[in-house]
């Protein structure tokens, strides 16, 4: 850490001050203060967790290489295992830019609604080694292992890698008959969600919380999922905790107008985050995943 630290402000630079920053479930964070009076962001988790730094880092990267829309730049992510560092314990970190909050520009969620149509229609091939849909490596979804396996069809790849792991690790929360009616959307899948014109790089876990504004007064991505898919099932996580205004959706149709059957898929898509959720927080969303998984199956 202190090396990435005196490689990026310079060597004659040390960390005064560490301040705790609200918001995240999986990583602590924390606003640092440098004797240079310069900021910047830390994550921290445990020294087994190195990997959720990794692959946030490979999915800013992706986002920010499309010219589309901003995030936040990083300095570097690692492992401290003396426990000589702030937080005087072993950790692995991930070091970022740290932005500083400002008032939203005008037309702030009208321009970003025609930022995010111009991401989702980014050539997306060369983020899939092979195939078309997924990613250049796996990730995660939260803390959980998120399977970026190529496929050439999307509902394959939404069924195998998106909806089946989560069902199997949920299992333990389903009945039988829970399970069978699961079994059944499953087997309906193709009819229910259609193939897109052209392929998306997604940020994949598009919420509220996850847009943030940047220095310039505009929307930026952080906390990103990204994988290859469908850009409904990022317009439709913006729906799944509260929603953005509408003048967001208004703006994005302008360039990528949606389906006009896409309302109906928007709890079929959100069962991935609402299975995700039941588990890592437990029961609370169980009634969610239920209704959904009655209502297709």
């Amino acid at each position: 850490m202190e090396q990435l630290i005196k490689e990026r402000f310079g060597q004659n630079v040390r960390i005064a001050a560490v301040m705790p920053v609200s918001g995240g479930d999986i990583n602590r964070a924390y606003k640092a203060e440098l004797s240079s009076g310069e900021c910047f962001f830390i994550k921290i988790n445990s020294v087994q967790n190195q990997d959720f730094f990794r692959a946030e880092t490979e999915a800013l990267a992706a986002i920010a290489g499309t010219g589309t829309i901003s995030t936040p730049e990083v300095f570097g992510f690692g492992t401290e295992v003396t426990g000589k560092n702030p937080f005087k314990q072993p950790c692995s970190f991930l070091l970022m830019e740290y932005l500083p909050p400002v008032e939203k520009q005008p037309r702030y969620w009208e321009n970003f609604g025609r930022a995010l149509a111009s991401f989702h229609a980014f050539p997306a091939a060369h983020f899939v080694p092979a195939g078309v849909f997924g990613f250049s490596s796996d990730n995660y979804i939260g803390a959980t292992p998120q399977y970026n396996t190529p496929a050439e069809k999307w509902v394959d790849f939404f069924r195998e890698y998106r909806l089946k792991p989560q069902l199997q690790m949920a299992a333990r929360y389903l009945s039988r008959q829970e399970q069978e009616t699961a079994d059944r959307l499953m087997e309906k899948l193709e009819a229910l969600l259609p193939e897109p014109s052209a392929p998306s790089l997604l940020h994949g876990d598009l919420w509220r919380g996850n847009v943030y504004t940047g220095p310039d007064g505009k929307a930026w991505l952080i906390d990103p999922a990204s994988y290859v898919g469908h850009r409904e099932a990022d317009i439709a996580m913006t729906k799944l905790f509260g929603g953005f205004p509408r003048i967001f959706y208004e703006s994005y149709c302008e360039i990528c107008p949606l389906l006009p059957d896409f309302q109906e898929r928007i709890p079929l898509y959100n069962l991935y985050h609402l299975l995700n959720h039941l588990n890592l927080f437990g029961t609370a969303y169980l009634g969610d995943v239920l209704d959904v998984i009655h209502r297709y199956g």
